[in-house]
């Protein structure tokens, strides 16, 4: 139950994203739920590889690299999934810094401390 909520969490946060950057743009809730569902599956599978192997870079940053990787893994979710779009990689950047506050921010609202809804 807690990992649908948490799904449709990233849905609604996908679906706000439009309203606050004109540069990002949802076709329906439909794009958003299997964007949201590949953006998981490549931040679970691809991001923890990516984030060892440029390691050197983010520790020389200081941690910001990281910012960067979660840019270049939105922008690759845009052009993998049909009628969720990004018009380039500084709105890619901030979309997902933006994607991760909306996010947080309503998983806080809705999930108890516990995690349970």
């Amino acid at each position: 139950m807690r990992l649908l909520l948490t799904w449709l969490i990233n849905a609604a946060a996908l679906m706000a994203l439009p309203y606050l950057m004109h540069s990002v743009w949802v076709d329906n809730f439909g794009a958003a739920l299997v964007a949201a569902l590949v953006l998981g599956l490549v931040n679970t599978v691809i991001r923890p590889v990516l984030v060892v192997l440029t390691l050197p870079v983010t520790f020389l940053s200081l941690g910001l690299f990281i910012l960067v990787i979660n840019a270049l893994l939105f922008w690759l979710v845009a052009h993998l999934v049909a009628g969720f779009h990004v018009a380039g990689f500084w709105s890619a950047f901030l979309a997902a810094i933006l994607y991760s506050v909306i996010s947080w921010a309503l998983s806080t609202l809705l999930l108890n401390k516990d995690g349970n809804p």
